[in-house]
């Protein structure tokens, strides 16, 4: 999707349904008409990957990273990610990407950094990582950890785009220390959906055991408590209220 790509009403949109199920206001009727036909396990997985991001990009900070690379943004419904990060480092910087031309009109209006950091934006495909990666060396410092966040997105890049060099593509490009946050779909516990998927009908998608979920931390250290439901991911806070998941998610340190 180019730049200049006009916002398309005609079709629900990834992140303007995320919207919707998060009871944001960005999103158009047939964003909300796909909402409501998503199960409730699904609407419910939206609030809870929702708070397992809060979780780890703040525990990423309380460990001294300064510097964040959030790729499929989606609508900044509040806090997102740098309101969550600079609450505890104000002098971090944050860039955001996303491919919706209706995400970047909402981050040149509510992603505001604190005063003593910085966010950035660039519109863009995660299946560009290149792209992506040459803007992100002129606002970020590659010298030092970043964090990369790819929480939400990789069940929206099928198996023929390549999903795993995309992430191999990012990681390469990280120096040691920095993290990776990633979080992704999955119907591991939910089989009887397979034949009834509402979401991937609308919308095109791939939703991966958690064998391939894995795949993505390949060569990364994973660190406690591993890859696990989205409830469970927990560091240094008191532990979530535990619920069925419909999503994986993990944290890892780039060698």
């Amino acid at each position: 999707m180019s730049p200049n790509s006009q916002v398309d009403t005609s079709r629900p949109h990834p992140a303007r349904v995320y919207d919707y199920l998060l009871g944001g206001k960005d999103h158009y009727e047939v964003d909300s008409e796909l909402g409501e036909r998503i199960p409730g396990l699904y609407r419910d997985a939206a609030r809870v990957n929702r708070a397992f991001m809060h979780r780890a990009v703040a525990w990423v900070a309380r460990d001294g990273v300064d510097q964040y690379l959030d790729i499929g943004t989606g609508i900044p419904t509040e806090p997102n990610l740098h309101q969550v990060v600079q609450e505890i480092n104000p002098a971090s910087r944050i860039l955001y990407a996303d491919n919706d031309p209706l995400v970047l009109r909402h981050a040149q209006v509510l992603l505001i950094s604190a005063p003593q950091g910085a966010t950035d934006y660039i519109q863009a495909d995660a299946r560009e990582p290149e792209r992506i990666l040459e803007h992100a060396r002129k606002f970020l410092d590659f010298d030092r950890p970043i964090a990369l966040s790819l929480v939400a997105l990789l069940h929206f890049v099928l198996d023929e785009q390549d999903p795993y060099g995309i992430v191999r593509t990012l990681v390469e490009a990280l120096p040691t220390g920095s993290y990776l946050v990633l979080s992704h779909g999955s119907m591991d516990f939910f089989p009887e959906e397979r034949e009834n998927n509402t979401y991937a009908s609308s919308v095109p998608s791939r939703f991966r055991s958690r064998a391939e979920v894995e795949r993505f931390f390949d060569g990364l250290d994973l660190v406690d408590p591993g890859l696990v439901t989205a409830p469970e991911w927990y560091k240094d806070t008191p532990a979530p209220e535990y619920e069925v998941s419909a999503i994986y998610s993990g944290v890892a340190r780039v060698r």
